[in-house]
């Protein structure tokens, strides 16, 4: 069964990944490497369908294929030409603030925000709703992603 500290530390993970990923951007290393085996280590691709509904897409809004994920984090596909690569921002940190968890015993969804840290001390604040399933070796993996920006209404 699935507890609040499972989902809180596949969160830790899941912020070290992105800013794991844009630490190695910015040195030259290999971000690509690091985005793949965040996105195979983190998401449910080959176990399950993936819902994933980036932050940012608005022309292609959905992700079902690791290479539409790794489209995203990274950019530089031709397939997805909006993509510009959200995790090869400058991010130094991520934190999460849960609003609420639903578990189900081998399931479970999760909703907040979460906050993007650039190395200028400015945060992002993105909305978040995560859903999470148990692979066979007892791994949460993600098999819901859907981010937004807080509505601005004037």
């Amino acid at each position: 069964m699935i507890t609040i500290a499972d989902i809180e530390i596949a969160q830790q993970a899941w912020g070290e990944g992105i800013v794991s990923i844009s630490a190695a951007h910015s040195s030259g290393m290999d971000h690509i490497g690091r985005a793949s085996h965040h996105i195979e280590s983190l998401y449910a691709y080959d176990i399950s369908p993936v819902l994933f509904k980036p932050t940012l897409a608005t022309q292609q809004q959905f992700r079902s294929t690791e290479e539409g994920a790794l489209s995203y984090f990274v950019g530089g596909n031709k397939s997805y030409p909006e993509d510009k690569g959200f995790a090869i921002k400058d991010w130094i940190n991520v934190r999460f603030e849960n609003e609420n968890i639903i578990i189900n015993e081998n399931t479970a969804l999760v909703m907040g925000n979460y906050f993007f840290m650039a190395s200028n001390r400015e945060e992002l604040k993105v909305e978040f709703s995560f859903g999470y399933l148990i692979d066979n070796e007892g791994t949460l993996r993600i098999n819901l992603h859907h981010s937004s920006m807080p509505a601005f209404i004037e």
